[in-house]
């Protein structure tokens, strides 16, 4: 099995790495290799943590349950004893890692949502319309890359690790807590899908309620392309935008998109983290299957998959709708995206999407299975 090794004599070291990347005095550009960097260097000198621990076990059901070694069969992990301020801690950590290795995909995913049809454009009156500047995940990476340096594919790192923080800690921190409260404290075996996906659904909705102003700085920051000499930029970094757009739109303009926000983020994580358990719990009851590493592979690619194909049309509106004052509401975008675009526009990146959600979702829950090994409460003697 592999295993991540983690500094054991500082449970908070990890933050410290996330600490160094927002308050460094290294150039933006060089943060991202500074902190996976320093992340190692937290890691050496440090021991495996063991034993594994279960991310998404079945709920306790008080003092009936059997003990681990002679779990049901239904139940594909151990109850752990995690307090709420560890699962968000490592929630937070995993996801801002998962962020940092792919924000890349994530640019170039929310450029070719954002960019328009060429179909609209002659509609629109343009005798020879220019065929599109961003066409696929490569090409668009690169186009980018290529006129505005290779720093821009980070284009919304510090917004996007602000979203991972709040969104990424809570989402995830409160799944095991709401799917318990979902099926009861008395409930024995596996849990239903239904209540996953409920679980899954509400904690996706609380969490960007609160988190909504970091994604749309994030968007806004990165949906700003190349300009002309002597065109200044809208905003200097996150915390510029943060202000200027609470100062010239309203604290509320913060909050710009959320009911697509919610619709995406509530229905994107129920699939994720569902799908993740669901997947989980199944590969587990086939023969030669562990809680380990391929585990975790197989059901992180399903949780990406999943998530992207039930995602795609509110992200899109989404991003619109952040990227583009034009439109007055979320019905106003989805019917002027449908009218001007056609319906496969709802799907426009979806191979980046997936690889950026795929790779995502591997990365994240790689990483949470090991990390939150640091915070597991002992039994007490």
């Amino acid at each position: 099995m592999i295993s991540v090794r983690v500094c054991i004599r500082s449970p908070i070291s990890p933050l410290l790495c996330l600490c160094f990347f927002f308050f460094s005095p290294a150039p933006p550009a060089r943060r991202p290799a500074c902190l996976v960097l320093l992340a190692a260097g937290c890691g050496s000198h440090s021991t495996p943590l063991h034993p594994p621990v279960r991310l998404f076990a079945s709920p306790s059901s008080g003092s009936s349950r059997p003990h681990p070694a002679a779990a049901m069969p239904g139940d594909h992990g151990s109850k752990v004893d995690i307090s709420f301020a560890g699962r968000f801690t490592a929630s937070a950590i995993a996801a801002c890692f998962a962020e940092i290795c792919t924000i890349p995909l994530d640019t170039a995913k929310v450029r070719l949502q954002l960019q328009k049809n060429v179909v609209a454009a002659a509609a629109a009156g343009d005798a020879a319309p220019a065929l599109p500047k961003y066409r696929g995940l490569l090409g668009t990476a690169a186009t980018i890359a290529r006129e505005e340096g290779a720093a821009a594919l980070w284009k919304g790192i510090v917004p996007g690790l602000h979203r991972q923080c709040i969104y990424g800690g809570l989402r995830i921190g409160l799944y095991e807590p709401v799917k318990s409260f979902y099926v009861g404290k008395d409930h024995v075996g596996d849990v239903p899908l239904s209540k996953k996906v409920a679980a899954g659904f509400t904690t996706g909705a609380i969490a960007i309620s609160i988190a909504n102003p970091t994604d749309l700085v994030k968007v806004r920051l990165q949906a700003e392309g190349k300009l002309a000499p002597g065109v200044p930029r809208r905003y200097t970094g996150a915390m510029d935008a943060y202000s200027k757009i609470a100062r010239q739109e309203g604290v509320a303009a913060l909050w710009t998109g959320l009911g697509p926000n919610v619709a995406r983020n509530a229905i994107i994580n129920a699939a994720e983290l569902a799908s993740y358990d669901q997947v989980k719990q199944t590969i587990l009851k086939l023969p030669g299957f562990k809680d380990d590493v391929v585990t975790h592979l197989f059901a992180g690619l399903g949780a990406g998959f999943f998530a992207v194909c039930v995602g795609s049309p509110v992200d899109v509106v989404k991003s619109r709708m952040m990227g583009d004052s034009a439109y007055k509401s979320t019905l106003d975008c989805f019917v002027k995206t449908l009218k001007n675009d056609g319906p496969l526009a709802f799907y426009k990146g979806f191979l980046p999407n997936f690889a950026r959600l795929g790779s995502w979702n591997v990365i994240m829950f790689l990483t949470l299975e090991q990390v939150q090994k640091m915070f597991v409460r002992k039994p007490a003697s």
